[in-house]
């Protein structure tokens, strides 16, 4: 665990409710939000300067860690990436490898990747975090680290807010248990450092549409 003290709540192992939730919504979410129909310009510029700068130092494949169904990590294929995509949920999987049957793609927790260590040029944490407490989130950002080469990428996006837990009962037109966390970027920004990672760049933005709540988008790299 890193050193910096977490000031909210304390951790909860969600995954279980998470991967049902996920498996029960996998159609219909893949329905309602396809490509990056959902992400702003701000959103795309991010994940495309992640883009590039895994690209540049070619240090390996990249890793879409929460992929869902895949959508972010198509996008980064047509960019030229070697991206791979994992999920807890075997459904959100299943609709993936149909959907992008040219890409891999794999069942696998954020705190216990099924990746060798030290083997690739990339992590991408699409709004994957949100479902991990905050004082969980130091194991999923030590896998992280584990997995990445030195001098390698990650960029991470999530709801943002000062580590409140939000409940939903129900999710793309079926009736889940869902449970959330808006954290708070500085609170992760302090356990990437800890965890050998570098801030290089960073993104609060207001909410935009339907969202609840501000945005923020962090971009670090594995210190070498």
């Amino acid at each position: 665990m890193p050193s910096v003290p977490c000031p909210f709540v304390t951790a909860t192992d969600h995954r279980p409710q998470t991967k049902q939730g996920y498996d029960t919504v996998a159609e219909d979410y893949a329905r309602l939000l396809p490509g990056l129909n959902a992400e702003t310009t701000l959103d795309i510029a991010m994940i495309d300067d992640f883009t590039d700068r895994c690209a540049a130092v070619s240090l390996g494949p990249v890793l879409d860690a929460g992929c869902g169904t895949g959508r972010v990590s198509a996008h980064l294929a047509t960019r030229g990436l070697d991206v791979f995509g994992t999920d807890l949920s075997l459904g959100m999987i299943e609709v993936a490898r149909r959907t992008y049957p040219h890409l891999r793609f794999d069942v696998g927790a954020l705190e216990d990747l099924p990746v060798p260590d030290a083997t690739l040029g990339g992590v991408l944490a699409w709004y994957s975090l949100i479902h991990t407490a905050p004082d969980g989130l130091s194991t999923c950002v030590k896998d992280f680290a584990r997995v990445l080469r030195p001098g390698a990428w990650l960029l991470t996006a999530f709801q943002a807010g000062d580590g409140q837990r939000v409940e939903r009962t129900s999710a793309y037109g079926h009736p889940v248990t869902l449970t959330s966390y808006r954290h708070d970027p500085q609170y992760l920004i302090a356990v990437l450092a800890e965890t050998g990672f570098d801030l290089h760049a960073q993104l609060h933005r207001c909410a935009e549409g339907a969202e609840p709540t501000s945005q923020a988008v962090l971009l670090a790299r594995r210190r070498s």
